[in-house]
């Protein structure tokens, strides 16, 4: 059940919107057990952000929410992943994007908490 919320400074057309998202459906696997049969994603795009005290390049900050835990390693792998995938599709530099990671121990879901 991992979520992935993105917030940047340019704007997400809506080709780029589906790029983006099949491209994070497929890396989340990179996180042992999850996959996009329960990821839920979400864009903010044109926000108002500064980096280093200036607005002048595009800038990204993506959350990742995990139901559970994973390994350093597939987080490394995973914010790799993200870095290049929104250079790519939005070209934006590794250095002007952050990545958060929360493990969440209580996710609910349909009614119920798991």
């Amino acid at each position: 059940m991992p979520y992935i919320s993105t917030k940047t400074t340019v704007t997400i057309s809506a080709e780029k919107r589906e790029s983006i998202k099949n491209k994070l459906g497929k890396a989340i696997e990179l996180i042992p057990g999850k996959s996009e049969s329960w990821l839920m994603i979400s864009f903010d795009d044109n926000s108002t952000m500064y980096f280093k005290g200036s607005d002048a390049k595009p800038l990204a900050f993506v959350e990742v929410k995990l139901f559970g835990k994973a390994s350093q390693d597939a987080y490394k792998n995973l914010t790799q992943a993200i870095m290049e995938i929104l250079e790519e599709e939005l070209g934006i530099q590794g250095d002007c994007i952050y990545v958060k990671y929360e493990e969440v121990s209580t996710w609910g879901w349909n009614g119920i908490n798991l």
